[in-house]
């Protein structure tokens, strides 16, 4: 049923579904030329919702390890809210930037100063400093909203994909929405302005424009969620369409006719829906594309379903003051929770939370919140000496709040710089790694520190630069890199396969140095030398290549690893496909020279020495857990001819267990890669090994 009211300042008649709540007196005469709403009604279930989408990323983050789809609400409810006062503004006149700009920033940065700031300081004291420069980029990040391009550029870096869980990684979801805060107003007001000198209906227009958007982007993250799921994670233009599919909810809402009946199964509908999303679903896996419609269609019939006036309806429960306070306080509660919950892991060093570590967690993430929430947010907000109004005043609170970010992460990168810059010594008798496991080696000082530093751990891979490299002209994707004599070296070798056979070049740059050889290193980080990588077509691309630039050069023997798998729980390999590649090349007569894998792990050796002592027992972890008695090369049938096998293990780990620190430097850079400072030590171990090799073929 629809009822007509006259309204006394347009003179034209408005009509509404009394479905939903009617409008009030203030709001009627609220109204431009044209019937257009200029005021916002006030919906509790909204505030429910938030809530509720807020909650359920807390705990789904604390105790079940997994994505609930809250954040796609928030971005939904983003643009449902944002696209309403934009088309409130535009129907009044104009929009005015500095106003809307200034209460969104007004609203969202004084508590992200607040915890950024509080997680700079935390970080300094709790955080490995392995981990310090990674960090500080991504609160630089955060506090310019391009976090989740941060995060998405790290996808693509094979070493940034080994590093644990950023405090800041929540940030992501908080960029995206300052981006569309920032470009939303923009395209609206652009497209008024086409809208009035062509004379269109505001409200089909702007339907037609979000609809546009709404397919365009869907479409898209259908696409490269297929392509690239991680990469589509983070991005932003796969995210759009869940923003504007909220302004298309906005400008329908109030037009769409539903019996109480319907409206109450909907509004259930919809919370179950968004509870159950992330068990049903692996949101972390699956998400943006079409099946993150879950969500954001489950908050879509919470909206539609609005005040049902009865006690039966969801809205009861979204609108109870409880729901309506968490609502409230929800942006401190989603800015609070992720480093407290990851702050928690480090100093219990342990994966998990429990259900009291986690009640523990929560708990301390709503008073953090609530205080935030009234001693920062509502202050700020309320404060009449910061006026929003303007756009200079925008600037300056912007810049304020910058400032202090800034700063305080300055202060945190000089310190990480300072520790980080670190050159290995030549010949250090005080740190002689691998040497002290060598028959008669020497001993290491008791007094010396362990290096490389703890800071500059993230540096220790060594590589290549671009000036020694050069892309094969048969496809892009691979890389050739030359070191040692360039003219009539005694040998050539090839060292190709992932990173754990290029962090040998560690110790055979210098072994070619000395028997002047030429190293050619044609690497790529995830994708071992195979013609078996079924789930990985560039990686099978790229072996494609790379055995026929082999084939082309000739050289005097290749080597790779022979091994994965060394890992606690999992039984070491030789995968098959390996073996194919090595049959391929013996059959060209090139000798082939495989390595047994270092050992991998569930944690950072190098975290558990910086926190508890490298020297500490509980930092080492047991040799028999991670190898297998017997090389498991040994018993591959039929093994090519041609094929020698060498292995490093008794200098990766030290006699029954593999600790962090030999010979005074530490062994390991992460969970799985040795440091290129211990891994130069084994150049005169390593030259000697391939020399009796390449001397006997």
């Amino acid at each position: 049923m629809r009822v007509g009211i006259m309204d006394r300042r347009s003179g034209k008649r408005v009509r509404f579904a009394v479905t939903q709540s009617p409008p009030t007196p203030s709001e009627l005469s609220a109204t431009a030329p044209g019937g257009v709403p200029v005021k916002a009604r006030f919906r509790p279930e909204l505030q429910g919702l938030r809530a509720l989408a807020c909650l359920l990323v807390v705990i789904y983050h604390v105790w079940l390890d997994r994505v609930s789809g809250g954040v796609d609400v928030f971005f939904f409810v983003t643009g449902f809210l944002i696209t309403g006062q934009l088309y409130r503004a535009s129907a009044r006149g104009r929009i005015k930037f500095g106003a809307t700009w200034g209460r969104i920033f007004k609203r969202l940065l004084p508590a992200m100063a607040t915890v950024l700031v509080a997680t700079v300081i935390a970080g300094y004291f709790l955080l490995s400093e392995g981990r310090w420069e990674q960090t500080v980029g991504e609160v630089v990040a955060s506090a310019l909203f391009f976090e989740n391009w941060q995060l998405a550029a790290q996808q693509a870096d094979y070493f940034a994909q080994n590093d644990q869980a950023s405090l800041l990684q929540h940030f992501w979801s908080l960029s995206i929405q300052g981006q569309f805060y920032i470009v939303w107003p923009l395209l609206i007001a652009l497209f008024v302005f086409a809208f009035k000198k062509f004379g269109w209906d505001l409200r089909i227009a702007l339907f037609g424009l979000l609809s546009v958007l709404f397919a365009g982007s869907l479409a898209y993250s259908v696409y490269l969620t297929n392509v690239d799921q991680q990469f589509a994670y983070f991005s932003s233009l796969t995210r759009v369409w869940e923003f504007a599919l909220g302004g298309l909810v906005m400008l329908m809402i109030d037009r769409i006719v539903i019996n109480r009946g319907l409206r109450i199964v909907m509004g259930w509908l919809g919370v179950i829906g968004l509870v159950s999303c992330g068990m049903v679903l692996q949101v972390g896996t699956m998400f943006p594309g079409y099946v993150a419609l879950w969500p954001v269609v489950s908050a879509a019939l919470v909206l539609l379903a609005g005040q049902t006036g009865t006690v039966f309806g969801a809205d009861k429960f979204l609108s109870s003051r409880p729901l309506r306070y968490l609502g409230n306080i929800s942006f401190s509660l989603y800015l609070w929770h992720w480093p407290l919950l990851l702050f928690y892991v480090m100093v219990r060093e342990q994966s998990t939370v429990g259900l009291r570590g986690g009640a523990a967690i929560i708990a301390a993430s709503l008073v953090l919140a609530a205080l935030t929430y009234h001693l920062v947010e509502k202050p700020v907000g309320n404060a009449k000496s910061i006026d929003t109004r303007s756009i200079w005043g925008s600037y300056r609170l912007v810049a304020a709040s910058l400032a202090v970010v800034l700063a305080t992460a300055g202060a945190w990168q000089v310190a990480a710089v300072q520790k980080a810059n670190f050159e290995p010594p030549e010949n250090d008798p005080r740190h002689p790694g691998a040497a002290v496991l060598e028959p008669g080696g020497p001993q290491a000082a008791a007094d010396a520190e362990p290096i490389p530093p703890y800071a500059a751990l993230p540096k220790e891979f060594d590589s290549f630069t671009s000036e020694e490299c050069r892309r094969s002209d048969k496809n892009e994707i691979v890389a050739i890199c030359y070191d040692g004599v360039e003219d009539n070296p005694s040998r050539r070798i090839v060292v190709a396969g992932d990173s754990h056979s290029q962090q040998f070049n560690a110790a055979l740059r210098p072994a070619a140095h000395e028997a002047g050889w030429q190293i050619i290193s044609m690497g790529r980080g995830g994708c071992p030398l195979t013609n078996h990588a079924p789930n990985n077509p560039e990686c099978a691309a790229w072996n494609e290549t790379v055995m026929q630039e082999i084939l082309e050069i000739q050289p005097d023997a290749v080597f790779t690893i022979a091994t994965r798998d060394a890992h606690p729980g999992r039984e070491e390999i030789t995968p098959e496909g390996y073996v194919d590649q090595w049959r391929t090349l013996s059959e060209a007569g090139i000798p082939v020279i495989a390595a047994r894998d270092n050992p991998r792990f569930d944690v950072s050796l190098a975290d558990c020495a910086e926190n508890r002592g490298p020297e500490d027992p509980s930092c080492s972890r047991p040799r028999d857990r991670v190898y297998a008695e017997i090389p498991p090369y040994d018993e591959v049938p039929n093994m090519p001819q041609g094929v020698h096998f060498l292995d490093f293990g008794d200098y990766f780990c030290e006699g029954d267990v593999c600790p962090p620190m030999i010979g005074n430097i530490l062994v390991y850079m992460d969970n799985n890669h040795i440091t290129k400072t211990y891994m130069k030590t084994m150049a005169p171990i390593v030259q000697r090994e391939l020399s009796a090799i390449l001397d006997g073929v």
